[in-house]
């Protein structure tokens, strides 16, 4: 085994000592007060720069354990983590928050955060409701959303953000039925009454007075009469003429795609 002269040695050890000190990322943070680092992640945020706030907003939290800062640097780090399109790192940011603070008066404020980040993730589908297989679609998300405002208006009638949690479960719930309803209509225009039925009737069970049910009733009228089952074909009628006397389905069939009820949000 070869022997290296002890001044050689000495110069390979501060070598790489000098190495390692200037390949550690300098710490731009480390004189500044938390309100420093506060407002230069706002900065970030405003700017949009979500990916710059973050780590800002890691550093805040450790900075100010303990503190009410560190209780606002945990939600705006799940904020930028949504802003930026990061949502399983949002979720996982304000079910941290909510298990290590349960009595925050942020805690409504996460929930509708909560809320938001599924809202947005899985309620656009309809843009291109003809061009997929429907009953492929995974809901979870919506319902996820649902929840989490349900409990928000529940636990906190009064938050500020109760109203617009109000209007966006409405929102998700007429989406659903909608959504229930197409898959209807796509089995039906496929020649599957049986599943065509089945899809309308939870229509019909799981979301009461949604403008939905028009529909899905009209779909049991059709299906029934496809099967030959008269008696059930009458009946769905009757029902669909008692519930949406001005309905003109009957008359003229499906209405046409394009420009649906739901793009009011």
């Amino acid at each position: 085994m070869p022997r290296f002269p002890l001044p050689l040695i000495s110069a390979l050890l501060a070598t790489g000592l000098l190495a390692a000190c200037s390949s550690t990322p300098e710490d731009k943070t480390a004189g500044w007060s938390t309100d420093k680092i506060y407002s230069e992640a706002r900065d970030e945020l405003n700017s949009g720069a979500y990916d710059k706030a973050v780590p800002l907003l890691e550093k805040l939290e450790g900075r100010a354990a303990g503190t009410p800062l560190a209780q606002q640097a945990q939600l705006e780090k799940a904020y930028a983590h949504y802003k930026g399109g990061e949502k399983a790192q949002a979720i996982a940011a304000l079910d941290r928050f909510m298990k290590l603070h349960p009595a925050s008066p942020g805690y409504d404020y996460a929930l509708y955060l909560k809320g938001l980040v599924n809202f947005n993730d899985d309620l656009g589908l309809f843009s291109w409701i003809s061009r997929q297989d429907l009953s492929e679609r995974d809901q979870k998300a919506a319902k996820d959303s649902f929840e989490s405002f349900r409990e928000l208006v529940t636990r906190f009638p009064e938050s500020r953000y109760a109203p617009e949690a109000r209007q966006r479960m409405t929102y998700i719930v007429n989406s659903l039925a909608s959504y229930e309803v197409h898959v209807a209509r796509y089995y039906f225009e496929r020649g599957a009454y049986v599943a065509a039925v089945n899809r309308a009737q939870s229509a019909i069970a799981d979301y009461k007075e949604v403008p939905a049910t028009e529909e899905a009733l009209y779909i049991l009228v059709r299906s029934y009469d496809a099967l030959g089952m008269a008696q059930l074909r009458d009946d769905a009628r009757r029902v669909m003429e008692a519930t949406y006397p001005q309905s003109t389905l009957l008359q003229s069939g499906f209405r046409p795609r394009d420009n649906p009820w739901w793009k009011f949000w």
